[in-house]
């Protein structure tokens, strides 16, 4: 089992509620708390809590309608993302318990401190070189769309200027990594027919290739529900069409 979970079944008679668990891993978790529901966004995890809890999780990039009672958010990789995910279950709280669960080699004492908008945090338990923090939500903030949360840049291609959205946790989010860069520059001469963006991200060389070889069938593929959000908004920034899924690995791709 994930360390984070272990942490956090250490107090599990905080949990036996109608509890989201957002980011949660997929593990037994669901098994051991089985009033709580969870919400995720990584293509692999989803597909293996379908598999063992069919219809306890939702996939997405917007936290789920039905109603809980508390929340608790597995720390996510990027500081962005967590500000939107503790908001989005924060403002449905008011009074009730947000908590944050994470592993200290990924920051979780510093992460801790973006619980203090929303109230006084405090460390509930220590174990497995993981945290778990807790509070109460005395102030619940406005919800934020997440397209508001969107960083818009621009690139100069030889077809003109192409819009960049970048959603926050997605890769390199704001900005053109180097990789990517690089590949931009090799776009010539593809082979005519259907061309996979695989790992799209924000949707930077699909929305490039679909621009330059209109005639194509373009497929952006990645494992992140929130880098699909991401080149679904880079797509219509450009006026372009293209086909975006989420799937975890090649075997996803639509012609495997």
């Amino acid at each position: 089992m994930d360390p984070r979970s272990e942490v956090l079944l250490r107090q599990a008679e905080l949990f036996q509620g109608s509890v989201l668990l957002a980011g949660l891993p997929a593990d037994d978790l669901l098994g051991r708390l089985p009033a709580a529901r969870g919400w995720c966004w990584h293509a692999g995890d989803q597909a293996a809590l379908d598999a063992r809890f069919e219809g306890r999780s939702d996939f997405g990039v917007n936290a789920p309608e039905f109603e809980f009672e508390a929340a608790v958010v597995f720390l996510p990789k990027s500081k962005d993302l967590t500000d939107y995910i503790l908001n989005a279950v924060a403002s449905r709280l008011q009074g009730r318990e947000v908590f944050l669960v994470g592993e200290k080699k990924s920051g979780i004492e510093g992460a801790a401190k973006q619980l203090n908008p929303f109230g006084k945090p405090r460390k509930l338990d220590s174990a497995r070189h993981c945290q778990l923090w807790q509070v109460t939500v005395a102030n619940a903030p406005q919800a934020k769309s997440l397209e508001s949360l969107a960083q818009e840049y621009e690139l100069p291609l030889a077809e003109g200027p192409l819009k960049v959205i970048s959603l926050p946790g997605v890769f390199s989010h704001g900005r053109l990594d180097r990789g990517s860069a690089l590949l931009l520059e090799h776009l010539d001469k593809l082979p005519s027919g259907h061309l996979l963006d695989f790992g799209c991200g924000a949707g930077v060389l699909g929305a490039a290739v679909k621009r330059r070889y209109p005639h194509n069938q373009v497929t952006l593929l990645d494992v992140d529900a929130f880098a699909a959000a991401s080149s679904r908004l880079t797509l219509a920034a450009n006026g372009l069409e293209a086909e975006v899924i989420t799937g975890d690995g090649i075997d996803a791709a639509p012609w495997v």
